[in-house]
């Protein structure tokens, strides 16, 4: 900071006097970034096709712009990732509440301190970091939060009449001056509010309390909202819609490989106690899940199904077989599928279910999705893969307790007695040296597919039913009734026959 010039006078000699507006600015700092081939909005993962090439667009066209989607879309990132087009820093007359340029300042008072001092006028010179302020619209949001209010007690310590600039309490909106102002869920404020928008986004100034007062600010203006609410019959004054340069749609991963990658950037499963190899195939269940809920009739579409399930169903996932291996002095945490039942709290809050939905129970429906998933992602790896030893074994009369928190030895020593299971296992990417914890989690990922497929079965007490069982084995009504909900209860043990 101390080559930057510390007056106004070096800095007309380093600058010639020239400034430029903030989109401007981010403008230019983006066309360098396209030049050279530089990544942009870093960490924003799907979008590189849909939505950045639109975001590049509006930026280039100088817009005011809005991102519509439904929640857990990354819309909050992206605006507070524009602030990575900004300059390193600007420079400010010391102690403006609005951020002012010292070669071109827009309130009195800096305009003062100029007349006084002339080139001599120190300057700050202030971060990127400070020039993007966000607000969350909420309908108790009042236009003096936004745009500003009369300050009687400003005026009176200053023996100063109402009317006159100096006493005002700048809002958010004049102190986002020079900056990015962000506004999450639009359609969320009042709507006399969304009338106060109007000249800021056209005309580029405000007016605080009609006093004949404008303030010619500097801004770049950026929304979020719901598509179901950005509309006519929502909650959104249609006149601020026609003034939003660009309307840019986000969307949820579109394809498994990209919301794996996601989730494994956002998911915290570096766990300090010990290691933690997590299976692909456990991963691309876990995203398979918040694939299946967004298609499912039984969930709300409107509500949408957040990035957020699979974040945290995975951390869920890691946690329970972190909980298992400090029981067994393990130093390796492999997860499991079966660790999926124990991540329900967090699939269950992750949606919003129709009638339909209510009726089968969100619990339920999540187990119906855990177990659609898993089978999904076993018939992608096992396809063309003979799997009829196994199923002949159980089929013969043969039967395997496991428990969700049986250790890996265990699990691989009650498998040994199971023909072509551990080949079955094998076929999931097992390395030769693999360790007992991967081995472990394999065969049960082997089990959990046959069961989905509904080639063996599974209960808590003796286990369910083959699909091609002999009419005198025919499952009694109440394990018809478990297949059907495919109850785990955490700790107990899984028969599979």
């Amino acid at each position: 900071m101390s080559a930057l010039p510390q007056t106004l006078g070096e800095l007309r000699r380093q600058t010639g006097g020239c400034t430029r507006s903030v989109k401007q600015e981010i403008r230019d700092n983006l066309v360098r970034k396209l030049q050279t081939g530089e990544k942009l909005f870093p960490g924003i993962i799907g979008y590189d096709e849909t939505v950045i090439p639109q975001l590049v667009n509006a930026i280039l066209s100088r817009h005011n712009f809005i991102l519509l989607g439904l929640r857990g879309q990354a819309k909050s990132r992206i605006l507070r990732s524009l602030t990575d087009l900004l300059d390193d820093h600007i420079a400010v007359v010391p102690g403006c509440e609005i951020h002012d340029d010292p070669l071109d300042p827009i309130c009195s008072a800096c305009r003062a301190q100029l007349a006084a001092q002339g080139d001599g006028l120190p300057i700050d010179w202030l971060p990127r970091e400070a020039r993007f302020v966000e607000k969350l619209a909420t309908p108790d949001v009042t236009i003096a939060d936004m745009l500003g209010d009369i300050d009687p007690i400003k005026a009176a310590h200053a023996g100063l009449n109402l009317a006159d600039e100096l006493t005002m309490h700048y809002g958010l909106l004049p102190r986002a001056n020079r900056g990015i102002f962000a506004i999450n869920e639009l359609p969320d404020l009042a709507g006399k509010i969304q009338v106060g928008l109007f000249n800021i986004l056209q005309e580029g100034d405000v007016q605080i309390k009609g006093y004949p007062i404008r303030l010619e600010l500097d801004l770049m203006m950026v929304f979020t909202a719901n598509p179901e609410d950005y509309t006519a019959r929502g909650k959104i004054i249609t006149p601020l819609k026609d003034r939003i340069g660009s309307e840019i749609r986000t969307h949820y991963p579109l394809s498994r490989p990209s919301a794996v990658a996601i989730t494994t950037q956002e998911a915290w499963t570096d766990r300090t106690s010990m290691k933690v190899d997590i299976p692909g195939y456990i991963r691309e269940v876990v995203e398979e899940v918040a694939f299946q809920a967004r298609a499912d009739r039984k969930i709300d579409k409107r509500s949408g199904v957040s990035q957020r399930l699979p974040i945290t169903t995975l951390e869920l996932v890691t946690s329970n077989a972190e909980r298992r291996a400090l029981q067994h002095g393990e130093k390796m945490v492999v997860p499991r599928v079966s660790d999926l039942y124990a991540a329900l709290p967090s699939i269950t809050g992750k949606f919003e279910l129709e009638y339909e939905g209510e009726l089968r129970g969100a619990e339920q429906v999540a187990r119906d999705l855990i177990r659609s998933s898993v089978g999904t992602v076993f018939t992608s790896l096992f396809d063309g893969i003979d799997t009829r030893k196994v199923v002949e074994w159980f089929d013969l009369g043969g039967t395997l307790p496991l428990s969700d928190t049986s250790s890996a030895e265990e699990v691989i020593g009650q498998a040994r007695g199971v023909q072509g299971l551990r080949e079955l296992a094998e076929q999931t990417g097992l390395h030769p040296g693999a360790n007992a914890g991967a081995v472990a989690s394999a065969i049960d990922f082997v089990l959990e597919g046959l069961c989905a497929q509904k080639k063996i079965s599974r209960s808590d007490e003796r286990g369910y039913a083959a699909g091609n069982e002999p009419a005198a084995r025919r499952p009694t009504r109440r394990e018809e009734t478990m297949d059907e909900e495919i109850r785990i209860p955490t700790g107990k043990k899984k028969y599979y026959n």
